[in-house]
């Protein structure tokens, strides 16, 4: 992921905060994936999350670098899945971002390009 791309994800996802009850405490990627560490409120599912955050992401980061969608195998940016993991008595913040930090490729790092904290909500 080039350097404008990683700017106009954070953007984009920047927007989806003003929109949605949905705020991204870090986002980064390795060679092949993206991953984020959201908070959100407990009235929108996780599905309703992951399909919010996959579809504005796509259709803005391809509307904003075509040449994208020319690079990817099959023309899409999101797979069909995803890994889900919630903050609660086995598992801490500290835990899921440590989880993140350590996926992908030995030989690549991990490249964190975007943090914010934690929120409280009224």
């Amino acid at each position: 992921m080039t350097d404008a791309v990683e700017i106009s994800l954070v953007e984009v996802c920047k927007n989806i905060e003003l929109r949605f009850e949905i705020f991204f405490i870090e986002i980064g990627a390795d060679e092949n994936h993206v991953h984020f560490l959201i908070q959100s409120v407990p009235m929108l599912s996780i599905k309703s999350i992951a399909q919010t955050v996959k579809s504005i992401t796509a259709k803005e980061l391809f509307r904003l670098h075509p040449e994208v969608k020319h690079q990817l195998w099959g023309g899409q940016f999101w797979s069909s899945g995803y890994y889900v993991n919630t903050v609660g008595q086995y598992a801490n913040e500290e835990v899921i971002q440590k989880y993140i930090s350590s996926q992908g490729n030995e030989k690549v790092n991990y490249k964190k390009f975007h943090r914010n904290q934690l929120r409280l909500f009224e």
